[in-house]
Protein backbone atom coordinates (compact mmCIF):
# COMPACT_ATOMS: atom_id res chain seq x y z
CA UNK A 1 0.00 0.00 0.00
CA UNK A 2 1.01 3.13 -0.67
CA UNK A 3 -0.04 5.03 2.64
CA UNK A 4 -0.65 2.95 5.72
CA UNK A 5 -2.01 3.93 9.23
CA UNK A 6 -1.10 1.18 11.68
CA UNK A 7 -2.98 1.71 15.92
CA UNK A 8 -3.21 5.66 15.45
CA UNK A 9 -4.39 6.44 19.00
CA UNK A 10 -5.11 9.91 20.28
CA UNK A 11 -6.22 10.46 23.73
CA UNK A 12 -7.28 13.97 25.48
CA UNK A 13 -7.69 12.82 29.38
CA UNK A 14 -9.78 10.05 29.27
CA UNK A 15 -11.48 10.39 26.23
CA UNK A 16 -10.02 8.66 22.34
CA UNK A 17 -10.32 11.07 19.73
CA UNK A 18 -9.03 7.61 17.70
CA UNK A 19 -8.10 4.62 19.30
CA UNK A 20 -6.11 1.97 17.26
CA UNK A 21 -7.14 3.15 14.35
CA UNK A 22 -5.44 1.28 11.24
CA UNK A 23 -6.41 1.51 7.31
CA UNK A 24 -4.35 2.42 4.20
CA UNK A 25 -4.73 3.80 0.49
CA UNK A 26 -3.25 2.67 -2.84
CA UNK A 27 -1.31 4.90 -4.67
CA UNK A 28 -4.15 7.38 -6.73
CA UNK A 29 -6.70 6.17 -4.58
CA UNK A 30 -9.41 8.91 -3.39
CA UNK A 31 -10.26 7.06 0.65
CA UNK A 32 -13.25 9.14 2.38
CA UNK A 33 -13.05 9.48 5.93
CA UNK A 34 -16.52 9.51 6.75
CA UNK A 35 -18.54 9.48 10.38
CA UNK A 36 -20.18 12.04 12.63
CA UNK A 37 -18.93 14.98 14.41
CA UNK A 38 -16.32 13.63 16.90
CA UNK A 39 -15.82 10.42 15.39
CA UNK A 40 -12.40 11.03 14.79
CA UNK A 41 -12.03 11.73 11.04
CA UNK A 42 -10.75 15.16 10.96
CA UNK A 43 -7.91 14.02 13.54
CA UNK A 44 -6.95 11.01 11.73
CA UNK A 45 -6.12 13.47 8.80
CA UNK A 46 -4.32 15.77 11.12
CA UNK A 47 -2.48 13.01 12.00
CA UNK A 48 -1.24 11.97 8.63
CA UNK A 49 -0.42 15.81 8.13
CA UNK A 50 2.12 16.06 10.29
CA UNK A 51 -0.44 18.54 13.32
CA UNK A 52 -0.97 16.13 16.04
CA UNK A 53 1.89 16.35 19.29
CA UNK A 54 1.73 12.49 21.87
CA UNK A 55 -0.51 10.58 19.48
CA UNK A 56 0.72 6.82 19.27
CA UNK A 57 1.10 4.61 16.08
CA UNK A 58 2.80 4.68 12.80
CA UNK A 59 2.60 6.20 9.68
CA UNK A 60 3.94 4.70 6.74
CA UNK A 61 3.74 7.14 2.73
CA UNK A 62 5.76 5.41 0.02
CA UNK A 63 7.97 2.88 1.91
CA UNK A 64 9.00 5.34 4.64
CA UNK A 65 7.97 5.91 8.16
CA UNK A 66 7.16 9.55 8.22
CA UNK A 67 5.29 9.34 12.26
CA UNK A 68 7.68 11.87 13.77
CA UNK A 69 8.52 13.94 11.26
CA UNK A 70 7.14 17.71 11.26
CA UNK A 71 4.68 18.93 8.84
CA UNK A 72 6.63 21.01 7.22
CA UNK A 73 8.88 18.10 6.09
CA UNK A 74 6.01 16.04 5.01
CA UNK A 75 5.34 15.09 1.05
CA UNK A 76 1.82 16.04 2.20
CA UNK A 77 -0.51 19.03 1.67
CA UNK A 78 -3.53 19.96 3.69
CA UNK A 79 -7.08 22.18 2.38
CA UNK A 80 -8.47 23.40 5.62
CA UNK A 81 -12.31 23.66 5.98
CA UNK A 82 -11.54 27.32 6.83
CA UNK A 83 -9.43 27.57 2.96
CA UNK A 84 -6.27 29.68 5.30
CA UNK A 85 -5.96 32.49 2.18
CA UNK A 86 -4.09 35.47 2.96
CA UNK A 87 -6.39 37.99 2.47
CA UNK A 88 -3.63 40.42 2.21
CA UNK A 89 -2.33 38.40 -1.19
CA UNK A 90 -3.37 38.01 -4.63
CA UNK A 91 -4.14 34.69 -5.55
CA UNK A 92 -1.38 34.52 -7.62
CA UNK A 93 0.89 35.57 -4.32
CA UNK A 94 -1.71 32.76 -2.36
CA UNK A 95 -0.77 30.21 -4.39
CA UNK A 96 2.50 30.70 -5.05
CA UNK A 97 3.28 31.09 -1.15
CA UNK A 98 4.13 27.39 -0.46
CA UNK A 99 7.07 27.09 -2.95
CA UNK A 100 8.77 30.23 -1.02
CA UNK A 101 9.93 27.23 1.42
CA UNK A 102 11.33 24.63 -1.17
CA UNK A 103 14.12 24.31 -2.82
CA UNK A 104 11.75 25.44 -6.48
CA UNK A 105 13.97 28.18 -8.92
CA UNK A 106 11.79 31.19 -9.66
CA UNK A 107 11.05 30.09 -13.28
CA UNK A 108 9.99 26.53 -12.12
CA UNK A 109 7.69 27.99 -9.67
CA UNK A 110 6.05 30.47 -12.71
CA UNK A 111 5.65 27.63 -14.36
CA UNK A 112 4.32 25.32 -12.35
CA UNK A 113 1.83 27.92 -11.04
CA UNK A 114 0.79 28.97 -14.22
CA UNK A 115 0.12 25.38 -14.57
CA UNK A 116 -2.34 25.09 -11.92
CA UNK A 117 -4.03 28.02 -12.42
CA UNK A 118 -5.11 26.87 -16.03
CA UNK A 119 -6.01 23.50 -14.57
CA UNK A 120 -8.36 25.08 -11.31
CA UNK A 121 -9.84 27.40 -14.13
CA UNK A 122 -8.60 30.50 -12.37
CA UNK A 123 -7.50 32.33 -15.74
CA UNK A 124 -8.02 35.92 -15.46
CA UNK A 125 -8.50 35.96 -11.59
CA UNK A 126 -4.58 35.95 -10.89
CA UNK A 127 -4.20 39.39 -9.08
CA UNK A 128 -8.05 39.43 -7.19
CA UNK A 129 -7.51 39.41 -3.52
CA UNK A 130 -9.86 36.54 -1.64
CA UNK A 131 -12.44 39.41 -0.87
CA UNK A 132 -13.26 39.55 -4.44
CA UNK A 133 -13.53 35.88 -5.08
CA UNK A 134 -16.88 33.68 -4.51
CA UNK A 135 -16.97 30.75 -2.43
CA UNK A 136 -16.19 28.20 -5.03
CA UNK A 137 -13.32 30.65 -6.45
CA UNK A 138 -11.50 30.80 -2.70
CA UNK A 139 -12.22 27.18 -2.98
CA UNK A 140 -10.00 26.64 -5.87
CA UNK A 141 -7.38 28.92 -4.46
CA UNK A 142 -6.99 26.98 -1.69
CA UNK A 143 -6.78 23.70 -3.51
CA UNK A 144 -4.41 25.06 -6.20
CA UNK A 145 -2.01 26.20 -3.38
CA UNK A 146 -1.72 22.55 -2.39
CA UNK A 147 -1.23 21.07 -5.69
CA UNK A 148 1.77 23.17 -6.79
CA UNK A 149 3.77 21.63 -3.95
CA UNK A 150 2.72 18.47 -6.23
CA UNK A 151 2.17 16.43 -2.42
CA UNK A 152 2.34 12.37 -2.48
CA UNK A 153 -0.26 13.01 -0.62
CA UNK A 154 -3.48 15.37 -1.00
CA UNK A 155 -5.41 16.11 2.47
CA UNK A 156 -9.25 17.81 2.20
CA UNK A 157 -10.40 18.45 5.49
CA UNK A 158 -14.89 19.17 5.00
CA UNK A 159 -13.86 20.95 1.89
CA UNK A 160 -16.87 21.85 0.58
CA UNK A 161 -18.90 22.67 3.66
CA UNK A 162 -18.42 26.39 3.15
CA UNK A 163 -20.39 25.98 -0.05
CA UNK A 164 -24.07 26.33 -1.67
CA UNK A 165 -26.09 23.02 -2.57
CA UNK A 166 -25.30 23.72 -6.01
CA UNK A 167 -22.07 24.87 -5.70
CA UNK A 168 -20.88 21.93 -3.68
CA UNK A 169 -21.87 19.38 -6.11
CA UNK A 170 -19.87 21.47 -8.48
CA UNK A 171 -16.63 21.18 -6.73
CA UNK A 172 -16.90 18.21 -6.21
CA UNK A 173 -16.76 16.73 -9.44
CA UNK A 174 -14.23 19.51 -9.77
CA UNK A 175 -12.15 17.47 -7.53
CA UNK A 176 -13.23 14.40 -8.82
CA UNK A 177 -11.89 15.32 -12.24
CA UNK A 178 -8.12 16.86 -10.84
CA UNK A 179 -7.68 14.12 -8.39
CA UNK A 180 -7.86 11.94 -11.07
CA UNK A 181 -5.78 14.30 -13.65
CA UNK A 182 -3.02 14.11 -11.03
CA UNK A 183 -3.37 10.37 -9.73
CA UNK A 184 -3.14 11.67 -6.37
CA UNK A 185 -3.66 9.51 -3.25
CA UNK A 186 -6.06 11.78 -1.28
CA UNK A 187 -7.86 12.12 1.96
CA UNK A 188 -11.37 13.21 1.91
CA UNK A 189 -12.83 13.90 5.03
CA UNK A 190 -16.74 14.38 5.12
CA UNK A 191 -19.71 13.79 7.51
CA UNK A 192 -21.89 13.68 4.56
CA UNK A 193 -22.93 10.41 2.55
CA UNK A 194 -23.77 11.19 -0.79
CA UNK A 195 -20.38 13.29 -1.11
CA UNK A 196 -18.76 10.50 0.55
CA UNK A 197 -20.32 7.60 -2.02
CA UNK A 198 -20.31 10.05 -4.66
CA UNK A 199 -16.65 10.55 -4.77
CA UNK A 200 -15.04 7.80 -2.71
CA UNK A 201 -13.14 4.92 -4.57
CA UNK A 202 -13.48 3.76 -0.63
CA UNK A 203 -14.75 4.88 2.08
CA UNK A 204 -13.60 4.46 6.02
CA UNK A 205 -16.25 5.08 8.21
CA UNK A 206 -15.72 5.65 11.82
CA UNK A 207 -17.79 5.66 14.80
CA UNK A 208 -16.64 7.21 18.52
CA UNK A 209 -12.71 7.43 17.81
CA UNK A 210 -12.83 3.27 15.83
CA UNK A 211 -13.24 1.73 12.29
CA UNK A 212 -16.51 0.66 11.96
CA UNK A 213 -16.20 -0.74 8.59
CA UNK A 214 -14.41 -0.19 4.94
CA UNK A 215 -15.42 -0.91 1.60
CA UNK A 216 -16.29 0.48 -1.69
CA UNK A 217 -19.55 2.54 -1.03
CA UNK A 218 -21.58 0.03 -2.66
CA UNK A 219 -20.51 -2.57 -0.10
CA UNK A 220 -21.57 -0.33 2.86
CA UNK A 221 -25.04 0.22 1.22
CA UNK A 222 -25.67 -2.80 0.24
CA UNK A 223 -23.96 -5.04 2.93
CA UNK A 224 -23.59 -3.02 6.34
CA UNK A 225 -21.33 -4.92 8.70
CA UNK A 226 -23.24 -3.28 12.16
CA UNK A 227 -26.40 -1.80 13.23
CA UNK A 228 -24.48 1.88 13.08
CA UNK A 229 -23.55 1.32 9.50
CA UNK A 230 -27.16 0.83 8.26
CA UNK A 231 -28.12 3.92 10.24
CA UNK A 232 -25.47 5.98 9.17
CA UNK A 233 -25.43 5.31 5.39
CA UNK A 234 -28.79 5.57 4.42
CA UNK A 235 -32.63 5.38 5.89
CA UNK A 236 -34.18 1.85 6.38
CA UNK A 237 -36.81 0.25 8.16
CA UNK A 238 -36.00 -2.37 10.36
CA UNK A 239 -37.67 -5.31 10.42
CA UNK A 240 -37.20 -8.12 12.83
CA UNK A 241 -34.17 -9.58 14.29
CA UNK A 242 -31.55 -8.01 11.95
CA UNK A 243 -33.44 -7.64 9.03
CA UNK A 244 -34.22 -4.75 7.01
CA UNK A 245 -35.47 -3.48 4.36
CA UNK A 246 -34.42 -0.04 2.36
CA UNK A 247 -36.91 2.83 1.04
CA UNK A 248 -36.39 1.99 -2.27
CA UNK A 249 -37.29 -2.06 -1.50
CA UNK A 250 -40.51 -0.93 0.37
CA UNK A 251 -43.25 -1.03 -1.77
CA UNK A 252 -46.92 -1.26 -2.37
CA UNK A 253 -47.94 -4.83 -3.46
CA UNK A 254 -51.23 -6.59 -3.72
CA UNK A 255 -49.66 -9.14 -1.73
CA UNK A 256 -48.70 -6.53 1.21
CA UNK A 257 -49.95 -6.02 4.49
CA UNK A 258 -52.78 -3.14 5.27
CA UNK A 259 -50.80 0.11 6.11
CA UNK A 260 -51.90 3.78 5.80
CA UNK A 261 -50.37 6.92 4.05
CA UNK A 262 -49.37 9.33 6.97
CA UNK A 263 -47.78 11.73 4.73
CA UNK A 264 -45.99 12.58 1.51
CA UNK A 265 -43.18 14.25 0.13
CA UNK A 266 -42.45 14.99 -3.48
CA UNK A 267 -38.93 15.72 -4.35
CA UNK A 268 -39.63 16.41 -8.27
CA UNK A 269 -37.42 13.17 -9.32
CA UNK A 270 -38.98 10.78 -6.37
CA UNK A 271 -41.79 10.58 -4.25
CA UNK A 272 -41.49 9.45 -0.24
CA UNK A 273 -44.63 7.69 1.41
CA UNK A 274 -44.16 7.89 5.22
CA UNK A 275 -46.94 4.90 6.08
CA UNK A 276 -47.96 3.49 9.51
CA UNK A 277 -48.24 -0.39 9.89
CA UNK A 278 -49.42 -1.89 13.16
CA UNK A 279 -48.69 0.95 15.22
CA UNK A 280 -45.19 1.61 13.80
CA UNK A 281 -43.68 4.06 10.53
CA UNK A 282 -42.49 2.68 7.28
CA UNK A 283 -40.82 5.01 4.82
CA UNK A 284 -41.53 4.15 0.83
CA UNK A 285 -38.88 5.62 -1.73
CA UNK A 286 -40.47 5.85 -5.42
CA UNK A 287 -38.80 7.37 -8.61
CA UNK A 288 -41.87 9.61 -9.89
CA UNK A 289 -42.68 8.18 -13.75
CA UNK A 290 -45.73 7.59 -15.91
CA UNK A 291 -46.80 4.53 -14.47
CA UNK A 292 -46.68 5.67 -11.14
CA UNK A 293 -50.19 5.26 -9.37
CA UNK A 294 -51.71 8.44 -7.58
CA UNK A 295 -51.89 8.07 -3.87
CA UNK A 296 -53.07 10.84 -0.87
CA UNK A 297 -52.63 11.22 2.76
CA UNK A 298 -55.17 8.67 4.47
CA UNK A 299 -54.99 6.13 1.83
CA UNK A 300 -54.96 2.45 2.71
CA UNK A 301 -52.17 -0.07 0.76
CA UNK A 302 -50.77 -3.27 1.05
CA UNK A 303 -47.17 -2.73 2.08
CA UNK A 304 -43.95 -5.57 0.70
CA UNK A 305 -40.63 -5.60 1.73
CA UNK A 306 -37.34 -6.85 0.36
CA UNK A 307 -35.35 -7.92 3.03
CA UNK A 308 -31.87 -7.40 3.78
CA UNK A 309 -29.61 -8.35 6.65
CA UNK A 310 -27.14 -6.77 8.54
CA UNK A 311 -23.97 -8.33 8.49
CA UNK A 312 -22.76 -10.45 12.09
CA UNK A 313 -20.84 -7.40 14.33
CA UNK A 314 -24.20 -6.07 15.05
CA UNK A 315 -23.20 -5.92 18.89
CA UNK A 316 -20.02 -3.69 18.32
Amino acid sequence: MFLEIHNLTKQYGEVYAVKNLSFSAKEGELLCLLGPSGCGKTTALRAVGGFLDSMEGKIILDGEDITNRPAHHRPVSTVFQSYGLFPHMTVLQNIMYGLKFTNTNKAEAGNRTKRIIELVRLNGHEHKYPSALSGGQQQRVALARSLVLEPKVLLLDEPLSNLDAQLRLHMREEIERIQKHFNLTTLFVTHDQDEAFAIADRVILLNQGELEQEGTPQELYETPATDFVLSFVGANNPLEGNAYARPQRTYFSNEGKDATIEKIEFLGDRIFYFVTMNGREFQVEMLNDQHIIPRNVGDTVKLAFDVDYVGTQTNK
